[in-house]
């Protein structure tokens, strides 16, 4: 099997345009060209990739799993071609990492500012997601590296630890929860909530299990970050479901009463996720080290 770049995009198109004719135009090729590339393609397998008709070609079976591959190897490419201009530009490389509000808020400003110190030629592309996005994505090749829960399913992912980030349910003292013994999740939804913006990884999480409860939550008010919801729950405003980490920073500082959940997904660990480890380019193989080298 010998195929190149061009016969990768030049199959794409035709599906894409839906016949030969528009997807040799497409690609910048005559049409006997384009046409003898693709013969030339099935030959080499000893199987038809196009099922071919009066309205145009459809993909057969084998077709349908080349065009899945050939948009991957194209999206490396273009990867490939961005991240080579950066050298070209004097940057070393960059890193694309998804993660989810806790490792966001919590954990990754101080890491990143450390290996980008450390790291003057590298840029890091950061990007909050839900922890089932994240697993999509870095699955999908869209992204390098990924900061996920222990709550997703992970698939073939290679996954190094992070951190320990357990959810806690916090309200001021005085709140009619804070005489319940071990309330939970469940519990909470009786009551009003103050919350992140809606577009928030946790607040999504968060939404998504009240509904496999049947229920809804009551949010009252929402906030840009942990710190902002703590603070209102300590003024009355509510309850809150926010990382252990969040709530160590104000104890002390702020009157409030919080409990653990007893909720099997509350009680979670970050995970580093890649596809392959050591596939990865050093420089991001270096930003890995950084984040799973455990505070001492």
């Amino acid at each position: 099997m010998h195929f190149d770049l061009t016969d990768l995009v030049l199959f794409q198109h035709t599906l894409a345009c839906g016949n030969i004719t528009a997807g040799a135009r497409r690609s910048h090729l005559s049409l006997p060209a384009a046409s003898a590339r693709i013969r030339a393609m099935e030959a080499s397998l000893g199987i038809p990739l196009l099922e071919r008709n009066r309205r145009g070609v459809q993909p057969t079976p084998a077709g349908q799993a080349l065009l899945q591959h050939s948009q991957l190897i194209i999206r490396q490419v273009e990867r490939l071609q961005y991240d080579l201009a950066q050298y070209a530009q004097g940057q070393q490389g960059q890193v694309r990492l998804l993660c989810n509000t806790a490792a966001l808020t919590e954990y990754l400003p101080e890491l990143l500012a450390r290996y980008l110190a450390a790291h003057p030629g590298v840029s890091v592309d950061v990007q909050e997601q839900p922890s089932l996005r994240i697993v999509q994505a870095i699955t999908q090749g869209m992204a390098d590296l990924g900061v996920v829960s222990t709550a997703s399913p992970l698939g073939h992912l290679q996954t190094r630890p992070f951190r320990d980030d357990p959810l806690v349910l916090v309200m001021p003292p005085g709140h009619p929860l804070a005489e319940v013994v071990e309330p939970g999740f469940t519990d909470s939804l009786a009551h009003g909530h103050v919350g992140l913006g809606p577009n928030s990884a946790l607040a999504l999480h968060l939404e998504e299990q009240a509904l496999r409860l049947g229920q809804r939550m009551q949010v009252r008010v929402r906030a840009e970050g942990f710190d902002g919801v703590i603070r209102m729950v300590a003024g009355g405003a509510g309850v809150a479901v926010v990382p252990l980490a969040s709530v160590r920073r104000w104890e002390g500082v702020l009157a409030l009463h919080w409990v653990a959940l007893p909720e099997e997904w509350a009680n979670r660990q970050l995970l580093v996720c890649a596809r392959d480890f050591s596939a990865l380019p050093g420089y991001a193989a270096g930003l890995v080290e950084t984040l799973v080298d455990r505070p001492r």
